[in-house]
């Protein structure tokens, strides 16, 4: 069959599927970058986002703008091709499809977010080849069937997005910027969060509300605590590379923040336990919310030497 694939690009298996991608993606254009830096320059280990009814969309549903800012200081330039639903036209999905074929053919990598955030790696005849991010799981799907997109059932939201090689910021840009942008994330949730869902401090408030409610148990609260335990962990990483490469004051406020993030994550990995106590959840995320708080302070003060 006639098609072509990108070869040489995978998706690495994080839980945080966008960064997976972008991983994938760095990855291919053979950028030396970490997850860590990835995570923590982009700003992503920062956020937390949660719906009001605790829906494991919270990854997924918030105003990737300032991400996408940020993604560009670290080299990579991320384009949303747009937005498509069960409603879409068969013209539309047409044209989007010529508009991937011909970015593969040119060997510039594109992804797609639906349940998931995936590489989309070749195409043939039939359709798309897309990346599963995790091995040994038949989940997301990977392939896209020209037209009906049949793979992603009776209802879907999907968004296709290409990728490019930009001019990266320096070091020192990135760091500042993104650490402007994680105190921004508590300030100034509204930049951040779409309707229902919450950013921030009140992204604890509503998960824990959610947990009194009875929804504790639900796949919902396992998914949120897995993927916000990930990016926390990826900024107590971040916050070592910055500790390594400085001196003074902000070596040691970056070593208190890495210290104080890797407690975060084990608190965030606490409340998305399944077999915790409800009781128990709720302790963890009233702890991890005070730990969040502290770790902004800190972050400002970080702002303040570097």
């Amino acid at each position: 069959m006639a098609g072509k694939a990108i070869p040489n690009l995978k998706m690495p298996p994080l839980n945080t599927t966008l960064m997976g991608a972008l991983k994938g993606v760095a990855d291919f254009f053979d950028m030396p970058v970490s997850n860590a830096w990835l995570f923590g320059g982009s700003a992503h280990a920062f956020l937390i986002n949660i719906h009001e009814q605790l829906c494991p969309s919270g990854p997924y549903v918030w105003n990737r703008e300032p991400f996408y800012k940020l993604v560009r200081n670290l080299g990579i330039e991320m384009t949303d091709l747009g937005y498509f639903s069960v409603k879409s036209t068969p013209d539309e999905r047409a044209k989007v499809e010529k508009a991937l074929k011909g970015m593969i053919d040119a060997g510039t990598p594109c992804s797609l977010l639906n349940l998931e955030n995936q590489i989309i790696s070749g195409y043939d005849d039939l359709g798309f080849a897309v990346e599963q991010p995790w091995p040994g799981m038949d989940f997301p799907p990977k392939r896209l069937t020209f037209g009906t997109w049949k793979e992603l059932g009776d209802e879907f939201h999907v968004n296709f997005f290409a990728f490019s090689r930009t001019k990266k910021a320096d070091d020192r840009a990135v760091v500042r910027e993104s650490l402007s942008a994680a105190v921004d994330m508590t300030r100034n949730p509204e930049h951040w969060r779409r309707e229902h869902y919450y950013v921030g401090p009140k992204a604890y408030d509503a998960w824990i509300k959610a947990v009194k409610d009875g929804l504790g148990a639900s796949h919902g609260n396992w998914w949120n605590g897995t993927v916000w335990c990930e990016c926390r962990r990826m900024a107590s990483d971040f916050f070592g590379d910055i500790a390594s490469n400085h001196r003074g004051g902000v070596a040691q406020g970056a070593t208190g923040l890495r210290e104080q993030y890797a407690e975060l994550a084990g608190r965030l990995d606490r409340a998305g336990d399944k077999g915790l106590a409800d009781d128990e959840k709720i302790k963890a995320l009233r702890d991890a919310q005070k730990i969040e708080t502290s770790c902004v302070h800190g972050i400002e003060e970080l702002l303040r030497v570097l």
